[in-house]
């Protein structure tokens, strides 16, 4: 039995286990002010249990990308979002400030493993032109996971507590494993996909993976000698500096909307989901973009990086959120983010599949990752001390300006010359 259109059911999966990645993250911020309630938790506590989360998160991310070059695509995805959906269950059981953290530090060494092996994944069945798209596609299921979490797990918190919320979440990832281990392979040697299907994008991956009718043992990576090139500290410090942004979005909306704005939860449940739909979107979009601007003949380099530069400058919007007469208006500037930095993350992490070799491409992903949730971890700790003693005002303008320096810092440390795998437009199918 073959499964038609195979790439895009894969691609499918993608968004799926990316929405549950963040849907399980999410649980907790939507929860946030009950269990803060519960167990006497203060902004300060919760931002260390964020932190402990992210220092897993880096951690992991690390070393992640490694084993996903190593371990192979459905594999090493099998593993991390088994782990995950093993930590959001563990939270049931949670009875404290300590017990809380140490079930997200598990769930920080789970979740960072999405990123690399779906980048991998889409780097093996997807040409340069639509890569894009691909990485947008599994990026917009960050925004679906996150706005479906906030009426989902509110009406479960309601109905039937918080500890529900999250058995339901790790449900949904130990089921999605399932589904992923019975089809998932490369297309190589993947039993479902026509023959048809895969002539037509086998010449564009390739060089990506092994060839179809022989085995080709890996080479030995030398995962310094990656990391410590141009190319790979640019796309760390891009992470580093925005994917700290998105987090605060993530983690902090709902807390905000309760202290600044006077939210409760069924009201957290009927809005915060909103800037992430702009955010899938945005997502889908900016992928969509990149590759229409190749099929019109600008070189892969310079889409890529166009795109980005559109996605930055609706970052800075954002900064007026603190200060509009009501919550509309800022949930409105809130948007601006999330949908920034769609167009921002849909091209930067498809980077390490344009600039390096295939079997580098998870290593390069993780390691980027890194200085993103290294980012996370030390903003959540500034967030949670500013919050406490003065006002979300000085995070917001923060938040604001990260995009358009990073993008400074594409430019300058990215020039076209780099992508040495892809000098020439992809010439209009």
């Amino acid at each position: 039995m073959k499964i038609p259109h195979l790439r895009w059911i894969i691609a499918a999966m993608l968004f799926f286990a990316t929405a549950v990645n963040y849907a399980d993250r999410q649980a907790l911020a939507v929860v946030s002010d009950r269990i803060r309630a519960e167990f006497s938790m203060t902004e300060v506590d919760y931002s260390r249990i964020l932190a402990g989360f992210f220092l897993a998160y880096a951690i992991m991310y690390a070393g992640s990308g490694y084993i996903v070059d190593r371990l192979g695509t459905k594999k090493s995805f099998s593993l991390f979002i088994g782990v995950w959906s093993l930590a959001s269950m563990l939270h049931v059981f949670a009875t404290g400030v300590w017990s809380f953290g140490a079930c997200r530090f598990l769930l920080g060494l789970g979740e960072p493993g999405n990123w690399p092996a779906a980048t991998k994944a889409v780097s093996e069945w997807f040409a340069p032109k639509q890569r894009a798209l691909g990485v947008g596609i599994f990026n917009a299921g960050s925004s679906a996971g996150s706005a479906l979490s906030g009426p989902l797990i509110s009406w479960l918190t309601i109905r039937y507590g918080w500890q529900f919320a999250f058995l339901a979440v790790a449900a949904a990832g130990f089921a999605w494993l399932i589904v992923w281990w019975i089809l998932y392979d490369s297309p190589h040697r993947n039993h479902w996909l026509r023959e048809s299907e895969y002539r037509e994008f086998k010449d564009d991956v390739l060089p990506l993976e092994k060839p179809r009718a022989a085995a080709v043992s890996l080479p030995k990576l030398s995962w310094s000698k990656v990391v410590l090139r141009r190319e790979a500290i640019a796309l760390c410090l891009a992470r580093t500096f925005t994917d700290p942004v998105i987090y605060f979005v993530i983690f902090w909306l709902p807390a905000y909307l309760v202290k600044e704005r006077h939210f409760d939860q069924k009201a957290i449940g009927q809005y915060s989901w909103v800037p992430f739909v702009f955010g899938g979107i945005a997502y889908m979009l900016g992928g969509w973009l990149s590759g229409m601007l190749m099929q019109r003949g600008v070189s892969l380099p310079r889409a890529r990086k166009r795109i980005m530069l559109y996605g930055a400058l609706c970052l800075p919007v954002a900064m007026a959120a603190p200060f509009a007469p009501n919550a509309g208006l800022a949930i409105a500037a809130i948007c601006f983010i999330t949908f920034g930095h769609g167009f921002w993350t849909a091209n930067l992490q498809t980077l390490p599949a344009d600039l390096f070799p295939g079997p580098e491409v998870g290593t390069v992903s993780g390691f980027s990752g890194m200085g993103g949730a290294i980012g996370g971890m030390l903003a959540q700790l500034g967030t949670g001390y500013i919050v406490s003693r003065f006002s979300y005002a000085p995070i917001f303008l923060i938040a604001g300006l990260m995009h358009p320096m990073s993008i400074a810092i594409i430019y300058r440390m990215l020039p076209d010359s780099a992508f040495r795998f892809h000098q020439t437009p992809v010439p209009a199918a």
